[in-house]
């Protein structure tokens, strides 16, 4: 059985505890935007009529942006 992106991203949503407003805060750290319609889409069930499949950018903004809610964004380098 493989995960899609919509199940790797409700994983990730339980094991950080996360709400609607927190994904639409984390996605928005990366300049990402995002409705808390299309959320709750991609958390429907794959046999429900407004079921929205989360596509490879919308996951790798998201993961993106939770690297930089959960450590911080990058230190400058120094030259």
């Amino acid at each position: 059985m493989a995960l899609n992106n919509n199940d790797i991203f409700k994983k990730l949503r339980v094991a950080h505890k996360l709400r609607d407003t927190d994904i639409i805060d984390i996605c928005a750290l990366v300049d990402f935007k995002v409705s808390k319609s299309e959320i709750n889409a991609i958390f429907r069930k794959e046999d429900h009529p407004k079921y929205m499949e989360c596509g490879d950018q919308f996951l790798r903004n998201f993961l993106n942006g939770l690297i930089i809610h959960l450590r911080g964004p990058m230190p400058e380098k120094k030259q």
